[in-house]
């Protein structure tokens, strides 16, 4: 059985997440660290409940999303998961964080595609990939259809959706990737979005003011 534990980070606010099971495996979704004191934070969770990293996964590139890669290579030795798609958006990422004055070090080991329908098993306990570009051109959702959550990274939030002003984003491609993708699911899906609280799929069906479905 999978816990799921948010950190928010950075100045941009971003949702990282640890996400561990009964043996102690844990992946790592999204490290914003930034400062010495998150990097830290996230550390000692780890440390304290004596967690076993196993896994580094990117919902996508954005730098927010991104500042603890290197941080979580170098402490644990794991490689980066990611869609091919966000391979340039990561490679950007240092760039943009100098034009939001926020200067960091990228991650520049091993890169692991991931595909749509893969399965990240974690001991035992399974992720499903599902792609949902839009906000970015290689978004992915990690889906857990056993215990009904999904961490959707920037695609969904609670009453609203990603932005799609950045470099390879776009509107109409978000919108159908959550239609599809996300609205498929059950209702009673658990949301845990990129920024801000969690909410569920049935919640954005009848509220989402970008989805609303009469």
């Amino acid at each position: 059985m999978l816990t799921v534990k948010h950190f928010t980070f950075n100045p941009v606010q971003e949702n990282t997440y640890v996400v561990y099971n009964d043996k102690d495996a844990c992946c790592i979704i999204d490290p914003g660290c930034y400062f010495g004191n998150e990097r830290k934070t996230l550390q000692d969770f780890i440390e304290e409940r004596k967690l076993i990293p196993k896994l580094l996964l990117n919902t996508h590139c954005h730098l927010d999303h991104v500042f603890g890669n290197k941080f979580i290579y170098d402490e644990y030795g794991l490689p980066l998961h990611l869609h091919e798609n966000e391979e340039q958006v990561l490679k950007f990422a240092p760039e943009a964080g100098l034009r939001w004055n926020m200067p960091f070090e990228n991650y520049r080991g091993e890169l692991i595609f991931l595909k749509a329908g893969d399965i990240i098993d974690l001991d035992g306990d399974k992720l499903k990939i599902l792609y949902t570009p839009g906000h970015s051109p290689g978004s992915v959702c990690y889906y857990c259809e056993a215990q009904k959550f999904i961490i959707s990274g920037d695609v969904l939030f609670r009453m609203s959706i990603g932005r799609t002003d950045l470099p390879g984003g776009d509107f109409d491609t978000l919108i159908n990737s959550i239609k599809e993708n996300l609205f498929s699911l059950p209702d009673d899906v658990k949301v845990y979005s990129g920024h801000g609280e969690p909410t569920t799929i049935g919640f954005e069906k009848k509220h989402n003011p970008f989805l609303k479905q009469e």
